[in-house]
């Protein structure tokens, strides 16, 4: 009797093949962040643009924060950046920004000495830790036209002067939705905000231009106070 062929090898292993492991993003990517606030404090916001490393946009940040101060503005532009690389998972992120003061603190260069700020800063510190790579620099204010831009919209919006988010006119193609990402993912992290409106009207009287509260109140510095007579 002829020997018995033996059967082909199948084309399809009967033993599973597990998923290839996801590849890592190793390329860096780019942010132009930018902050401010309409009075200081005032009605603040801030706005980012999030490109790779070919220049593709990525996403574009935007969220109104507020009564806030112009550095406030500035270094939640910074915390949202760092949260969308640390969201997305891209481990090497290069950060140009207008404000001098906070580049240079985030470097080392100067001291962080307003109470205000130090949360801030310990914060953005915190989430550069968990980065492979980042970098810092500082630009002029017309080389980041887009996060101003995108800033300002923010405070629009916030003031109501401005379209919704994602809004575009008839006649222009659609423009790239805007990520409304908060710097802080949980309230709880957010620093306590003094510039808030409070929730009851203080009462009290003016005399040699000073303001007196009644009921021993006392208000925080560099808020705005409306007089209203009796």
């Amino acid at each position: 009797m002829p020997p018995r062929p033996t059967a082909a090898p199948s084309l399809f292993s009967e033993t599973p093949i597990s998923n290839p492991p996801a590849t890592k993003k190793t390329d860096w990517i780019n942010a132009h962040c930018d902050g401010g606030a309409r009075g200081n404090p005032g009605p603040a916001g801030y706005g980012a643009l999030i490109q790779d490393n070919e220049g593709t946009v990525l996403a574009e940040l935007a969220e109104f924060l507020g009564m806030r101060t112009n550095n406030y503005a500035e270094y939640s532009g910074l915390l949202g950046c760092l949260q969308y690389a640390l969201d997305h998972h891209h481990p090497r992120l290069r950060v140009v920004s207008d404000s001098e003061l906070m580049v240079k603190q985030i470097q080392g260069k100067y001291q962080v000495k307003s109470p205000d700020l130090k949360p801030l800063y310990e914060e953005a510190k915190n989430r550069i830790a968990k980065l492979e790579a980042f970098e810092i620099t500082h630009a002029l204010r017309h080389k980041n036209k887009d996060a101003d831009r995108l800033a300002n919209e923010a405070m629009d919006r916030g003031m109501r002067r401005g379209p919704a988010i994602g809004s575009s006119s008839p006649s222009q193609p659609a423009a790239p939705p805007i990520i409304k990402a908060n710097p802080y993912p949980t309230k709880s992290e957010a620093p306590p905000n003094p510039y808030a409106k409070a929730d009851t009207m203080l009462r009290g009287f003016t005399k040699d231009g000073v303001v007196h509260i009644l009921g021993g109140a006392t208000l925080p510095d560099g808020i705005f106070v409306k007089i209203i007579r009796e």
